[in-house]
């Protein structure tokens, strides 16, 4: 890592958000029909009317957002010729408005538009990342963008917006930002200042993640898992990711689990193969016992202090309702088996595997996927 970039610019609360409108003509909002039906989109909307900005909103947004419908929003976007884009949501909304910013401001259909970003869950960090992921439903594919303009200008980070998330996406994105921290610390691009990003963040997680599934309402602790989101975003947007997320988005892709859903059931068994605990240990067993001191669970032995941290985010995934293995999700045996050429290969392929820790060949992404079908060593699909 040579170039370290923290995010634009991160207000955390609301209070200030007012002052990005200042002398804004039109601003295109971006999120899912759930904000725009239920009324929260007035978090924006409610501001813009009291300065007198006008606006537009675009509420089509659906979970893991397609090539189709983004190229609904450039439509609407040619139709305004908006100077503000807000990305308003999850992580489907904002890298939805990333995508059509992108690719509208290549067609020049808008230009040199402020991008704000207002994350309503805490788990994917694009706030502060220039990632966006946009599937392609057709060929049960994810495409990674990345490109520095993707990044927002500003990002805010105010946890009232989560207060009323459901359980289980509380679990589902919390789990992602784990993931997130883990894969930038052990990246072959990691450095100090993405490393400081990362272990702070899994402190949070550990601090937190627990209490707000518990206490949907507790404000303290919905603050800290945005903070640790938002940290994690930046801590992998410098470091990158790794095989992890790599086969989250070949396994999403083909059987539609949430994304953070399957980071969570796949991370214990990525960490597994990359650390060597079940073959020969490697050298980034070392960086998942430092990974295990962050969370109290290390011990004198760095081979058992990685098997601990898999046991403890074992652990972690059973205190949130997740499943602990692929066939709990409901994945029949022979479905996953027809799917597993072609999921290891896109795994292999994808940009995130790129700066793993451990070099694996197709095969060897075959086995980590049986493994965590079954949740055993050794056992063939």
């Amino acid at each position: 890592m040579s170039v370290f970039s923290g995010g634009k610019k991160i207000i955390i609360r609301g209070e200030e958000i007012e002052k990005e409108f200042e002398n804004r003509k039109h601003v295109f909002i971006v999120c899912d029909p759930f904000l725009a039906e239920t009324g929260k989109i007035k978090y924006i909307t409610g501001k813009l009317d009291n300065i007198g900005v006008s606006y537009t909103v675009f509420s089509g947004i659906t979970p893991d957002p397609s090539i189709e419908i983004v190229a609904e929003g450039i439509a609407a976007l040619a139709d305004v010729k908006p100077d503000t884009l807000v990305g308003f949501g999850g992580g489907s909304a904002i890298d939805a408005c990333k995508a059509m910013m992108f690719f509208a401001e290549k067609e020049n259909i808008v230009e040199n538009c402020k991008f704000i970003a207002i994350p309503t869950t805490s788990g994917t960090g694009s706030e502060v990342t220039d990632f966006s992921v946009i599937s392609n439903t057709k060929k049960a594919v994810k495409y990674p963008l990345i490109d520095p303009n993707l990044l927002p200008d500003v990002a805010v980070l105010d946890a009232e917006l989560t207060l009323t998330v459901p359980k289980e996406t509380t679990a589902i994105t919390g789990m992602d930002v784990l993931t997130h921290a883990i894969e930038a610390i052990v990246s072959t691009d990691a450095g100090d200042f993405s490393d400081a990003m990362a272990e702070k963040a899994i402190k949070l997680v550990r601090s937190n993640l627990l209490v707000a599934y518990k206490e949907p309402e507790n404000f303290s602790a919905r603050q800290g898992m945005h903070n640790a989101s938002c940290m994690a975003g930046i801590a992998f947007n410098n470091a990158g990711l790794g095989l992890n997320h790599g086969m989250a988005h070949a396994l999403g892709a083909h059987f539609h689990i949430p994304h953070g859903k399957a980071n969570a059931v796949l991370l214990p068994y990525v960490i597994g193969f990359n650390a060597g605990c079940f073959d020969n240990l490697t050298g980034s067993a070392k960086t998942y016992a430092r990974i295990a001191r962050l969370i109290h669970v290390d011990s004198g032995s760095i081979r058992q202090s990685s098997l601990n941290l898999i046991r403890s985010i074992k652990s972690f995934n059973h205190l949130l309702e997740m499943p602990s293995n692929i066939r709990e999700m409901g994945i029949a045996k022979d479905d996953f088996r027809d799917a597993l050429d072609s999921m290891a290969e896109a795994a292999y392929a994808d940009s995130c595997t790129k700066t793993n820790p451990r070099k694996a060949s197709v095969d060897e992404i075959k086995k980590v996927y049986a493994h965590a079908y079954f949740g055993a060593i050794g056992r063939s699909l």
